[in-house]
C-alpha cells in the first residue's frame, strides 16, 4: 500500500463482524481463565494483554500503523514527545555511557539530555549537525550507545544530513535515532537513509487537532545487536527479571521495542491512554492530505515573508535559496514540513509586538497541527537555555517560530501583513 492508503487502512483489520472503525479498549485489566496462561504473559513465552501500564489493544493497532508507514518492525506508543525521546535511549544508555546528539534539536529534549539524564550519570557531547567528517567523528567515545538528530531541527528548521550522520554511528557500531516529528513518514523516511530508529512527538502533525499528547518509538528491526554485543548488555545478555531470555537472540527484529516495553514501560508506565490512541488515529487517517496542505501553505508564507520590506530573515527549508534547500530535496523531495522561522526588523521587541497584533494566527506552546500559531522559542520553549546553547542551535533571540495550518492562505498573508505594519514603525 502506498503512504496514501496506510493512513487510512494500516494497523488494524476488522474481521467478519466487527468493528469496522478501530475500537478502544478502555480497560485496566485483561480476563485470563487459568494462572498459567497469565504467566505465559508475565515470562514473555506468549503474546497478549494483561495490564494496560504495559500495553493495550488499541494502542497496538496505531503503533502498528505508525511502523507501516515508517517502513518499522514494531512500534509503541508513549505518554509523550518527551517520553518517546525519553525511552528510546535510556533503552540503549545508562549511568557510565555516552551519546552524541546534534545540538539543533527541540528545547525540551535538550534540557532532558543536557539536565535531567546527566544526574542519571549519562554523559553527552552536542554537535553541531553541519559540523565537519572530523568534528564528528571526534565526538565519539569508547562508551558511546547511539547518536541522535532530528529530520527537521525545532525550531531552527535545520536539515540533518541523515546519511552521513547514519554512517558515522554505523562506523562505531552504534545505532542512529532520528527525530521526525517535522516531517513526519509523509515526506521523509528517514530508515530509508540509514537511522535506525524513529521517534515522534505525535502531538503534532500525527494528531493534528489539538486533542491527544502522545509519543512514538520505531524500531527498523535491522541493526544487529549481537554484532556489537559488548556494548548493549542489556539486549545481549539474559535478563533475570524474564527468567534469563535475551531480547536480541529471542525476539529477533522486535529485540528493541520488545524491551523497551517489557522493561522500560513496566518500571515507568508512560503509556499513551487508550482514548488518546483513538484520536491519534483519527489525525492519522487524513496525514497525508493534511501535510500536502501545510507545505503548500507554508512555501507561499515563505515566499511573502521573504519579499516584505519588514522582515530581517526568512529561514524555510523548502524555499529556493535556503540553506538547507538541497538536503531538504535530497530527503523530502514532496515537502517539508508547514513550519517557517523568521526575524521582524527591529529586533525581539518589535517580534513581540508582532505576535501580540495577530489576530488569527494564535500564540501558543503548540506547533504543527490545523490552526496556525506563532511562538517566539527565545522566551518560552527554549528559554532554559543560554545565548550560546541558543546560539549553537541555530536560534537566534528575535526569532519567530510560525506554524501554518491548513486554514486558506491567503487569510493566513492577510493576517501575517498587517501584523508587521501594526508593529514595525
Amino acid at each position: 500500500m502506498r503512504q496514501e492508503t496506510k493512513c487510512i487502512e494500516g494497523g488494524y483489520t476488522p474481521k467478519n463482524g466487527e468493528s469496522r472503525l478501530m475500537p478502544i479498549v478502555q480497560s485496566t485489566t485483561f480476563k485470563y481463565d487459568t494462572s498459567a496462561d497469565m504467566g505465559k504473559l508475565f515470562d514473555l513465552q506468549a503474546s497478549g494483554y494483561f495490564y494496560t501500564r504495559l500495553q493495550n489493544p488499541t494502542n497496538d493497532y496505531v503503533a502498528a500503523k505508525i511502523a507501516e508507514l515508517e517502513g518499522g518492525s514494531s512500534a509503541m506508543l508513549t505518554s509523550s514527545g518527551q517520553a518517546a525521546s525519553f525511552f528510546s535511549t535510556f533503552n540503549l544508555a545508562g549511568a557510565g555511557d555516552h551519546i552524541v546528539a546534534s545540538s539543533s534539536i527541540y528545547g525540551g529534549t535538550f534540557n532532558l539530555f543536557n539536565v535531567t539524564m546527566r544526574k542519571m550519570g549519562i554523559d553527552f557531547t552536542f554537535v553541531s549537525p553541519e559540523c565537519t567528517d572530523e568534528e564528528l567523528e571526534a565526538a565519539f567515545k569508547p562508551n558511546t550507545k547511539l547518536v541522535f538528530g532530528e529530520t527537521i531541527a525545532n525550531p531552527a528548521l535545520i536539515v540533518l544530513d541523515i546519511e552521513r550522520f547514519a554512517k558515522a554511528a554505523h562506523a562505531h557500531g552504534v545505532p542512529l535515532i532520528i527525530d521526525n516529528t517535522f516531517a513526519t513518514p509523509i515526506n521523509c523516511r528517514p530508515f530509508e537513509w540509514g537511522a535506525d530508529i524513529v521517534i515522534h512527538s505525535t502531538t503534532k502533525y500525527m494528531d493534528g487537532h489539538d486533542a491527544s499528547v502522545g509519543g512514538c518509538i520505531v524500531d527498523s528491526g535491522k541493526f544487529d545487536w549481537m554484532a556489537h554485543a559488548e556494548k548493549f548488555p542489556g539486549m545481549c545478555t539474559p535478563d533475570e527479571s524474564y527468567h534469563g531470555l535475551t531480547y536480541a537472540k529471542d525476539f529477533g527484529n522486535k529485540a528493541f521495542i520488545t524491551k523497551c516495553t517489557a522493561q522500560l514501560m513496566r518500571d515507568l508506565g508512560s503509556i499513551q491512554s487508550p482514548m488518546n490512541a483513538y484520536l491519534l488515529n483519527l489525525g492519522l487517517e487524513s496525514l497525508a492530505v493534511r501535510v500536502a496542505r501545510h507545505c503548500e501553505n507554508a512555501k507561499k508564507v515563505a515566499e511573502y515573508l521573504k519579499a516584505s520590506p519588514y522582515v530581517s530573515y526568512v529561514t524555510y527549508p523548502g524555499l529556493p535559496g535556503d540553506k538547507y534547500y538541497d538536503l531538504a530535496k535530497k530527503y523530502m523531495p514532496d515537502g517539508t514540513c508547514g513550519v517557517i522561522s523568521f526575524g521582524v526588523k527591529g529586533g525581539r521587541a518589535t517580534a513581540e509586538e508582532f505576535m501580540k497584533n495577530l489576530k488569527l494566527a494564535i500564540i501558543a506552546t503548540h506547533v504543527a497541527d490545523a490552526h496556525t500559531c506563532v511562538l517566539h522559542p527565545a522566551s518560552s520553549t527554549h528559554r532554559q537555555l543560554s545565548d550560546a546553547e541558543l546560539e549553537a542551535g541555530g536560534i537566534k533571540p528575535d526569532m519567530i517560530r510560525f506554524s501554518c495550518g491548513i486554514e486558506n492562505v491567503d487569510d493566513i498573508i492577510e493576517d501575517i501583513d498587517q501584523a508587521l505594519k501594526a508593529a514595525v514603525k
